[in-house]
């Protein structure tokens, strides 16, 4: 039917005439309707990424005043005998004993540190369990860290001792073995208590880096400071200008245990989201909340508080206490006016999270929310890495105001690697549209694009470039039935940040937004 209106309508208005009419036909036909969303049938939003869940890229300042700062839970560290030169191995990548007889360092090689303070660390091998040193050796065996698992590392410059509790320094001088026995306090000479330490990776920069880097003082003067300045007021009132209908809130699992949350978390994010709520229905803003960071993590991403870059989600404790969060969230602004709808988890691991774990999940987060409110919309993201969005709407999660979250990156994958600006604009159009298509008449849950940025890997992309690929993306995405957010309001890179490309004229919404849509563009297709 829609396709025999169409071509009557583009014999009548011709091809320009056409585009109007018709993007003003699905805007006011009904043909996707979101409901709450005033002006406008669908989703037009910003997402607050960086704000109550704290991600190091969007704000890097934020980490710069922690003593240690290359040192921060879940960096990656390499040790190497400077008198052997080999490197400290847990065999089988934990689990048994601990050799110091590798030339070359790979992942039994490789230890994750867990900060204890500025100077004691724990030391995590592959498999998950803890290097531990006694009087009669070391292993990595303990699956847990108490005090013979904790040690104080001693730097001057890429070297370092590592001391025990009673005072002594490990050592690599018996049969290539590491011992915690090295007598006296070791010079910065090649002795066998020096070791050569590699910073491998030190990636994760979140809510838990940054408040065991800081410790719990320092960390709350430095979040409330954030959570003050970050987004404001004023903020909604630039969206509400530029015609943003929605903002998706990404928030921890800890803000229901405001204010005093478990440690290291701090609290005052509740607070946060309160004010967003209130200045969001100033504005006839509506509001997403989005479950960001789950207990345990959900993809061992710093976005999801992952201490280490472990996923520890998928056990029944967790998912209780995820589900316990959901009640609260629901319970506490299911009937708030600017409520729009509930993200039960962002982005869980498609290897790491087994999908019927995450139905069966998804299924108790809709009937929780439907306990507080009957027609808040119930949101679940599709896996990320290898998973099939089509695998959520044959899940048969709940009956009504289901919508599925797909996150559209031109990055992130080698696949976008040398593409050019045109490339990665036909992409748009011709693989990104035909899966919209496919998922709106799929007889399912709504798409919500909840993520996307006009940024991709082009290193030479002129303003021109990147206005097109966002038009592009506007034009395509628009015709998700529930609509999409920008990934994010704010943001030290400048591409990723929703306000600068809007002033800066690189992100040009124009004619793609409003009470009265006037979205048709020339003809990119070809």
């Amino acid at each position: 039917m829609l396709l025999r209106i169409a071509f009557l309508m583009e014999l009548l208005f011709g091809k320009w005439g056409f585009g109007f009419v018709l993007c003003w036909w699905l805007t006011f036909s009904g043909a996707y309707s979101v409901e709450g969303i005033h002006g406008d049938s669908k989703v037009r939003g910003v997402n607050l990424g960086g704000w109550l869940v704290v991600e190091g890229w969007i704000k890097p300042s934020l980490f710069e005043g922690i003593l240690n700062g290359d040192m921060l839970d879940g960096t990656e560290v390499q040790l190497k005998s400077v008198t052997l030169q080999k490197y400290v191995a847990a065999d089988n990548g934990g689990g048994m004993n601990v050799t110091v007889d590798r030339d070359v360092a790979s992942s039994w090689e490789t230890f994750r540190l867990w900060r204890v303070s500025t100077s004691e660390f724990h030391f995590r091998t592959l498999q998950g369990q803890f290097l531990t040193c006694g009087s009669g050796g070391c292993s990595a065996t303990a699956e847990s860290p108490s005090t013979l698992e904790t040690f104080v590392i001693e730097r001057n410059n890429g070297r370092v001792h590592i001391k025990v509790g009673n005072g002594a320094y490990l050592q690599a001088a018996i049969e290539n073995q590491l011992t915690a026995d090295y007598p006296g306090n070791p010079g910065w000479d090649n002795n066998a208590a020096t070791f050569e330490m590699t910073i491998v990776a030190n990636n994760l920069h979140g809510d838990y880096q940054l408040a065991n880097g800081y410790l719990h003082n320092e960390a709350k003067r430095i979040l409330k400071r954030h959570r003050n300045s970050f987004i404001t007021i004023d903020d909604f009132n630039f969206l509400y200008r530029h015609g943003i209908n929605t903002v998706r809130i990404p928030v921890g699992w800890w803000i229901a245990y405001d204010p005093n949350p478990p440690a290291p978390f701090i609290g005052g994010s509740l607070e946060s989201l309160d004010n967003a709520f209130s200045w969001a229905q100033a504005y006839n803003i509506k509001c997403i909340i989005d479950l960001h960071a789950a207990p345990g993590s959900q993809n061992g991403m710093e976005h999801s508080a992952s201490r280490d870059g472990s996923t520890d989600w998928p056990s029944q404790a967790y998912i209780s206490q995820t589900l316990h969060v959901i009640d609260f969230l629901a319970s506490r602004f299911g009937t708030h006016p600017a409520l729009l709808g509930i993200e039960l988890l962002n982005e869980p691991s498609a290897a790491t999270v087994p999908l019927d774990t995450l139905v069966s999940y998804y299924k108790q987060g809709y009937e929780i929310v439907r306990k507080y409110s009957p027609s808040a919309y119930v949101i679940i993201c599709q896996r990320i890495g290898n998973a099939d969005p089509l695998e959520l709407y044959q899940a048969n999660i709940g009956s009504h105001n289901i919508v599925v979250d797909l996150h559209y990156y031109n990055l992130f994958d080698t696949f976008f690697v040398n593409m050019s600006a045109e490339d990665n604009i036909q992409f748009i159009y011709k693989s990104r549209e035909a899966q919209l298509q496919a998922l709106n008449n799929a007889n399912g849950p709504l798409v919500f694009i909840g993520e996307w940025v006009n940024e991709w890997n082009v290193t030479s992309g002129s303003q021109t470039d990147y206005q097109d690929f966002g038009r592009a993306q506007l034009e395509v995405y628009n015709a998700a039935s529930f609509g999409w957010a920008y990934w994010t309001l704010k943001n030290d890179r400048q591409h990723w940040d929703f306000e600068w490309n809007i002033r800066n004229n690189f992100l040009q919404l124009g004619n793609c937004l409003g009470s009265f849509v006037l979205c048709f563009t020339p003809d990119k297709h070809t």
